[in-house]
C-alpha cells in the first residue's frame, strides 16, 4: 500500500477533522474568555488560572505598544497596565528572596536605632515599589506606622501606583507616599521641602559628604526593580546621593555573572554560588530580555562598585524545574566606615589591635596618588592596613569587614587558595580540649592577653569569662572562624532558649528566620553567607543536627551506626546517663568497649590516615608521634606493620579506659556526653552553655576585647609587636610540624619575640616526650611538663592527649 491508495481515505477525514478543530478551538475560547471575565475580586481555582492566563498574555504575548514612543514610563505601563491587578498574585514565588531582603535591613535598620546611630524616625525610598507590597511585607519585620516618619513608594508605571494608593488606603498606612517617579531624579528636599529645619540634638550626625542629613533616607530598597532600569548608572548614583551616612541599602534581583568578572575582587563580601554556567547566563539574559529585563553583570558590579557592602548571598528560584539565579545585597555608603572611624574613638583602638586601621587608611586616602605610590609597606601593621591603601587610591570600597558593626573579625582575603583548601566545611564542630584544665593551668586574669586555636570556639569563650585584657582567635580554616562569630552573634542577640537549642542540642527548626531577622547584624558578610547556604542544613530537626557537620561528624556517625548495627544503641544511653563511676564502667565494659577497641575496626578504619585526618584531625606527622611512644615502650625485636597497627589502638585504651574509670560522663563530662548522644545535656555541657555563662556574653561590649583571625599563627605572629602576649594556647598544633624542618624553631622563636618576660605557651601533644620540648629550651624557654599519662593516666576530662606542657619565657 502506498501513498496513492491511502489519499482517498485521508480526503474523506479531512473535512471532519477540519470540523474538530474548529469546534474545539471554540469551546477552548470561550472557556478562556469566561475565565478572563471573573471579578477581579474573585477568589478560587478559576481565579488563579485567571491570572496566570493573565501573566503568560502579558509577559509573552501582547506586543510592547509603548515602545514606539522611545520612552521608558510607556514601555512599563504598556507592560504592567493589563496585569497590574494581579501582579502580586503571580509573583509571590518568582521573585524569590524579597521577604528574605526585607527582613535583613529590618534587623540592620534595628540595630543601628538600639545603637543610637540613627537617632530619629528614619525614613524609607522603595525604589520600583510597584504595589506596595514589599512595604506591606515589611510589617512583618518592624511596625512601619510608627517606625518610619516617611515611606515613599517611587515607581514609573502609573497601573502599580494605582494599586498601591488602593492597598494603603485600606490598611489606612498615612506615612506612605506613592509618587510615580523616575529614580533617577528623587530628591528628598523636593518631595519634603523645610526650610526652616534645623538640627536638633535629636537629630542624625553629619557626614562631612553631606550637607544636611535631613534630607536623606536612612533604608532604600530595590527589589527586582534595577535589572529593570535601563540607565542604571545614573539611578544607583543618585540613590548614593540620598543615602545618609547611616543608612542601609537593599536589593533583591535577578542575575548572571562568570567566576572571571569577580574573582579578584577583594569588596564582594563573598562569592557562595555566584558563578553561572555559560548556558544559564545565555539563556536566562535572552529569556528576560523579552520582558525587558536585563540580567547584565554590569548592574550588580556597579552597585558593589558605589556603596560598601554589609551583607551578600546567592541563590537559586526553584520554579517549575528551573533554577533561576538571583541575590540579595545589602550594603551602605561607601565612606560611611571612614566617618564612623573619625568620629569614634574606637577605630583608634582597632588600628592598634591587628584589625583595620581606619584613620591611618583615611590619612593616606587624603594625600594624592604620587604620595601613596611611594609609601613604604615597612611599618604595615596588618593585611587590612595594605587592602586599604590599595583600594582607597584606586576610589573602590573596602572590604566588607570596615563595613560591619562590631570588629570582631579581622580581614582577610578570602579568595586565595590556602583558604578554599577547606572548600565549605571545618573539621571540629565541637572543641577537644578541656577548658576546665586550661583555665587552672593558666590562672588567667585582667592583664593577661592571649592568642588561642579558634577550633569550634568553645575554648575561646572559656577565657572571655575570665575577662583577660585580649584574646586573639586564630585559624586557617575560615569555616572554623564563621562557627565563633554564630556563636557571638547568638549571644549577643539570642535569649538563652534559642542559644540552647542551638548549641545545646543542635537543632533548631527556626534557623533561617533566626538568622536573617536576628543574628545577620553581629555577622561579618562572609560569616553571614556561609550560614545562609549552611545553617539551615545543619541545624536541621529532621537531620542529624549541628554535631554531625564538619569532619568530627565522622567519628559520632561511626560509633552511632556501629551500635545501632549492633543492638547497642541503649547501651550508648545507659552510658550517658549512668548514675555512678561503677555502674558506667560495667556498661562500658560489656559491650561498647568490644566494639570501639576491636582490632578489625581499628586496623580497617581507625588507623588508616585519611580516616585519622578526617574525622579526627590526625595528621601523618601527629601519628609518627603516636608511633614512635609506642614502638619505645615495645619490647622484643623491631614490629611488624600490624604492630604499628596496634599503636593507634593502644593510645585509644590509654585514652578511653581512664577516661570511663575516673569521670562520671553524665555530670563531668559534656566532652564524652556530646560524642555519646550527638548533643549535650542540660545536667552536662560546656562552661559557655551555662545560663551564667549566657548572662556574662549578652552584656554590650563583652566581646570587644576578641579578635579573630583567619591565618597560620605564624602569620599572626609576624604581624604583633614584641612582647605584646602574656599566654598563647596552640593546643596540639606543634605537633604537627616536621622535625626535620625548620618551621617549628622559626614559630618558637616568633613566640619569644611576642610573649612578655614570664609569657607562657601551653601545648598538648601526642607524645609523652614531643621532639620540639628541647627547641623550646634551647631558645629559652624553661620547659614544665604539667601533665602526662606517664604519670597520670587520665590527665583531664578528654584524656586524648599524651601530656600537656608549659613553656614559660626566661
Amino acid at each position: 500500500m502506498d501513498f496513492h491508495d491511502l489519499l482517498p481515505a485521508f480526503q474523506g477525514s479531512l473535512p471532519r477533522a477540519s470540523l474538530a478543530a474548529v469546534v474545539g478551538f471554540s469551546l477552548v475560547s470561550v472557556a478562556l474568555y469566561m475565565i478572563l471575565r471573573i471579578p477581579k475580586g474573585e477568589t478560587g481555582a478559576l481565579a488563579n488560572i485567571r491570572n496566570v492566563l493573565l501573566f503568560v498574555y502579558s509577559c509573552f504575548l501582547k506586543p510592547h505598544s509603548g515602545d514606539g514612543s522611545r520612552n521608558q514610563q510607556d514601555a512599563l505601563e504598556s507592560f504592567y497596565s493589563t496585569q497590574a491587578a494581579v501582579y502580586d498574585a503571580t509573583r509571590s514565588r518568582l521573585l524569590a528572596g524579597r521577604e528574605d531582603m526585607l527582613g535583613l535591613v529590618a534587623a540592620q535598620l534595628k540595630h543601628k536605632i538600639k545603637s543610637g546611630k540613627i537617632r530619629r524616625k528614619p525614613v524609607w525610598v522603595d525604589v520600583g515599589g510597584g504595589t506596595g507590597y514589599n512595604i506591606e511585607r515589611m510589617g512583618e519585620f518592624i511596625d512601619v506606622p510608627n517606625t518610619f516618619e516617611t515611606v515613599y513608594l517611587i515607581d514609573l508605571s502609573p497601573s502599580l501606583c494605582k494599586v498601591a494608593a488602593e492597598r494603603f488606603s485600606r490598611l489606612g498606612w498615612t506615612n506612605v507616599k506613592i509618587l510615580c517617579q523616575d529614580a533617577r531624579y528623587v530628591s528628598l528636599e523636593k518631595l519634603d521641602p523645610r526650610p526652616d529645619a534645623a538640627p536638633t540634638p535629636s537629630s542624625r550626625p553629619q557626614s562631612p559628604n553631606s550637607e544636611n542629613e535631613d534630607y536623606k533616607a536612612d533604608l532604600v530598597t530595590l527589589s527586582y526593580s534595577l535589572s529593570m532600569i535601563p540607565d542604571f548608572h545614573c539611578a544607583i548614583d543618585n540613590i548614593s546621593e540620598i543615602l545618609s551616612a547611616q543608612g542601609i541599602i537593599g536589593v533583591a534581583d535577578f542575575y548572571v555573572q562568570s567566576e572571571s568578572d569577580f574573582i579578584s575582587r577583594n569588596y564582594l563580601g563573598g562569592s557562595l554560588d555566584r558563578h553561572c554556567m555559560w548556558i544559564s547566563r545565555v539563556f536566562w539574559r535572552t529569556w528576560f530580555e523579552i520582558d525587558r529585563v536585563n540580567l547584565d553583570a554590569a548592574r550588580r558590579d556597579y552597585l558593589e562598585y558605589r556603596f560598601g557592602t554589609v551583607h551578600n548571598t546567592n541563590s537559586r528560584c526553584r520554579l517549575l524545574g528551573f533554577r533561576i539565579p538571583y541575590y540579595i545585597w545589602i550594603g551602605c555608603r561607601k565612606n560611611s566606615g571612614y566617618f564612623e572611624a573619625r568620629q569614634t574613638h574606637s577605630g583608634r583602638v582597632v588600628s592598634q589591635t591587628l584589625n583595620s586601621p581606619f584613620i591611618k587608611a583615611l590619612d593616606l586616602h587624603n594625600r594624592d596618588v604620587a604620595g601613596l605610590n611611594a609609601i613604604s609597606f615597612n611599618d604595615v601593621e596588618s593585611k587590612a592596613y595594605e587592602c586599604a591603601v590599595v583600594n582607597l587610591s584606586a576610589s573602590l570600597p573596602l572590604p566588607p569587614s570596615w563595613y560591619q558593626n562590631h570588629r570582631w573579625r579581622v580581614y582577610y582575603d578570602d579568595q586565595l587558595d590556602k583558604y578554599r583548601q577547606f572548600g565549605d566545611e571545618y573539621i571540629y564542630a565541637f572543641t577537644w580540649e578541656d577548658i576546665g584544665a586550661d583555665l587552672k593551668i593558666l590562672n588567667i586574669n585582667s592583664d593577661d592577653e592571649i592568642l588561642a586555636i579558634t577550633s569550634a570556639g568553645d575554648n575561646v569563650l572559656g577565657y572571655l569569662l575570665e575577662n583577660p585584657k585580649r584574646v586573639h582567635a586564630v585559624d586557617l580554616n575560615p569555616n572554623q572562624n564563621h562557627l565563633l562569630e554564630l556563636k557571638l552573634a547568638a549571644f549577643s542577640a539570642l535569649p538563652y532558649r534559642d542559644v540552647w537549642r542551638l548549641f545545646g542540642k543542635g537543632k533548631h527548626r527556626n534557623f533561617r528566620e533566626l538568622l536573617i531577622t536576628k543574628l545577620a547584624p553581629h555577622l561579618s558578610s562572609l560569616a553571614f553567607q556561609y550560614w545562609m547556604h549552611h545553617g539551615p542544613a545543619a541545624f536541621d530537626e529532621n537531620q542529624g543536627g549541628l554535631y554531625h557537620t564538619g569532619g568530627s561528624r565522622h567519628a559520632l556517625i561511626l560509633l552511632a551506626r556501629l551500635c545501632a548495627t549492633l543492638g547497642l544503641s541503649k547501651e550508648l544511653e545507659k552510658l550517658a546517663s549512668a548514675a555512678t563511676i561503677e555502674d558506667q564502667v560495667k556498661i562500658w565494659r560489656r559491650g561498647i568497649r568490644r566494639i570501639l577497641l576491636n582490632r578489625l575496626l581499628n586496623y580497617a578504619v581507625i588507623s588508616s590516615e585519611k580516616w585519622l585526618w578526617k574525622a579526627l584531625g590526625v595528621p601523618q606527622n601527629q601519628r609518627a608521634m603516636i608511633d614512635q611512644d609506642f614502638l619505645a615502650r615495645q619490647q622484643g625485636p623491631n614490629p611488624t606493620t600490624t604492630s604499628l597497627h596496634s599503636g593507634v589502638r593502644q593510645y585509644l585504651i590509654d585514652t578511653l579506659d581512664p577516661v570511663i574509670e575516673t569521670t562520671l560522663l553524665s555530670s563531668e563530662n559534656p566532652y564524652y556526653i556530646l560524642t555519646l548522644l550527638s548533643r549535650y545535656t542540660r545536667t552536662c555541657h560546656p562552661l559557655y552553655l551555662t545560663p551564667k555563662a549566657h548572662i556574662h556574653y549578652s552584656q554590650i561590649g563583652a566581646f570587644d576585647s576578641l579578635r579573630i583571625h583567619t591565618d597560620e599563627i605564624s602569620e599572626v605572629l609576624s604581624r604583633m609587636s614584641d612582647e605584646s602576649l602574656t599566654i598563647a594556647v596552640v593546643m596540639d598544633s606543634m605537633d604537627w610540624f616536621d622535625p626535620h624542618s625548620n618551621n617549628a624553631r622559626e614559630q618558637i622563636q616568633e613566640f619569644y619575640r611576642v610573649l612578655k618576660i614570664g609569657g607562657r605557651a601551653m601545648i598538648r601533644s601526642a607524645s609523652v616526650e614531643p621532639w620540639y620540648a628541647r627547641i623550646f629550651e634551647s631558645e629559652k624557654f624553661q620547659a614544665t611538663r604539667v601533665a602526662s599519662r606517664s604519670i597520670t593516666p587520665c590527665i583531664d576530662r578528654v584524656n586524648m592527649y599524651a601530656s600537656t606542657w608549659l613553656f614559660v619565657k626566661l
